[in-house]
């Protein structure tokens, strides 16, 4: 558990970063209707509701659980070691950028204010995987971040390889979101799936050629 001891402070930090978006809703309590739409579809119309209750405090805190069962589940992996401080940290961030879009976009809503939070979730979609793209390259083999393939944790020049590759993949991909923020491109779930797909493919060519060297 070093890697809780060491981050105690940021982990209490960003967790109450979490909780920012329940603070406000209780704060606009008044304000709120009896019913939020709390889910929206690509063109920013809802396509899902729920109670002020839940939506106030039951989003926040289901974050803030996922938060520290994130914290915890990383400080236990045996390969802890291959994540690494910064890594860490970075993960850490992603759980309360989140719980803050889903706040704005949710009471912009609801309150008919003049914030476009389809464009600030794409922005900040694009800023987590070139965060991510950028710091993959240097995640060394672990059981909690990365592509984590039966081939790249049995092989580690396998992992280095693939997670180079990934990180330039990952990069692009943030391009395209921020690119999609402002142009509103058809389509991106394709480059979801490819920034996925295509460092996995790589990573299995590279473990079939070395298979195939050795036999």
């Amino acid at each position: 558990m070093k890697l809780l001891k060491e981050n105690k402070g940021f982990i209490i930090l960003t967790g109450l970063a979490v909780l920012l978006p329940m603070a406000a809703g209780i704060l606009l309590w008044d304000q709120l209707p009896e019913t939020l739409a709390t889910h929206f579809g690509p063109d920013n119309e809802p396509n899902g509701w729920s109670s002020r209750t839940f939506a106030v405090f039951g989003l926040p805190l289901f974050c803030f659980a996922g938060h520290l069962v994130s914290a915890a589940y990383m400080a236990m992996d045996p390969r802890k070691q291959g994540i690494g401080r910064k890594v860490y940290r970075m993960m850490l961030l992603i759980c309360p950028g989140a719980s803050l879009m889903c706040g704005i976009g949710i009471y912009s809503y609801a309150l008919s204010w003049d914030i476009n939070a389809p464009l600030l979730a794409k922005i900040f979609m694009g800023i987590i995987l070139i965060t991510v793209g950028n710091y993959l390259p240097k995640i060394r083999q672990n059981y909690t971040v990365g592509l984590k393939l039966p081939w790249t944790l049995y092989n580690e020049e396998n992992w280095n390889k693939t997670h180079r590759f990934a990180g330039g993949i990952w990069i692009l991909a943030g391009a395209f979101f921020i690119l999609d923020a402002c142009l509103n491109l058809e389509g991106m779930w394709i480059i979801f799936a490819l920034m996925i797909v295509i460092p996995v493919i790589y990573s299995l060519l590279i473990y079939l050629r070395e298979h195939k060297q050795s036999s």
